[in-house]
């Protein structure tokens, strides 16, 4: 494999995706994460904002990602942030939810590449004590639970995150987020207090999570990927 091109599949919501230039400086990891891959590595990112597994398969996103697959590609497989809100159109059930992950997992193994599931990113919401609250408890026990029974690479993106949040603190993580002031930037000329979707800087560390995750997992894809970002010359 290291002789070969790898493409890298990312199936997902808006912390993935890429972002139009009306929506800057919100940035999904999918867009750094491919700056920590070597020349061997194509990333494609199918990630699309608002979608959940139930509407990824029902708007036909996933077929050309199975149509374009070659033995020893990756598809990583992050959901959760819509399918978990009963308000929302995208809302997808326990079960589904669950049926939908093995539906990726199984013919994504058909063509012989490799599925990676990851737990969605927590979103920032500290309690009382200033402790991350676990705000996808349900959908990313889900996820790991797929990942358990059919033996499938997780990257515990929630678990990760959720960390970083508990290390830089209530007012240290601001910063990873799309957090702007009035005036800051012409695309929120009111401002935003968003802790759902990622800084450019936050989404570069979300990446770093992933990627370390990856090494943890001693994937052949590691061996192709940098930990540390690679913008800083001293790492």
């Amino acid at each position: 494999m290291s002789s070969e091109s790898i493409t890298v599949h990312l199936i997902g919501d808006s912390t993935m995706a890429e972002k139009e230039p009306s929506e800057r400086p919100e940035t999904g990891w999918g867009t750094p994460f491919a700056d920590f891959a070597d020349d061997s590595v194509t990333v494609e990112n199918h990630a699309r904002n608002g979608r959940s597994t139930r509407t990824f398969l029902a708007e036909g996103r996933w077929q050309p990602v199975i149509r374009d697959l070659d033995e020893d590609d990756y598809v990583f497989v992050q959901f959760g942030h819509n399918d978990e809100v009963p308000s929302k159109d995208q809302y997808t059930p326990e079960a589904e939810f669950t049926a939908n992950l093995e539906t990726f997992v199984a013919e994504t193994r058909d063509r012989g590449a490799n599925p990676v599931l990851l737990t969605p990113i927590a979103r920032r919401r500290f309690d009382g004590t200033g402790d991350p609250e676990d705000t996808h408890r349900e959908y990313s026990n889900l996820v790991r639970e797929v990942a358990r029974a059919r033996d499938v690479p997780l990257v515990d993106a929630d678990e990760r995150s959720r960390s970083l949040l508990r290390e830089l603190g209530p007012q240290g993580s601001n910063s990873l987020y799309n957090h702007l002031s009035p005036g800051e930037h012409p695309n929120y000329p009111e401002g935003v207090a968003d802790d759902t979707h990622f800084s450019e800087h936050g989404a570069r560390r979300v990446a770093q999570l992933v990627v370390d995750g990856i090494d943890d997992l001693d994937l052949e894809l590691a061996s192709h990927v940098a930990r540390g970002d690679p913008r800083d010359s001293s790492s």
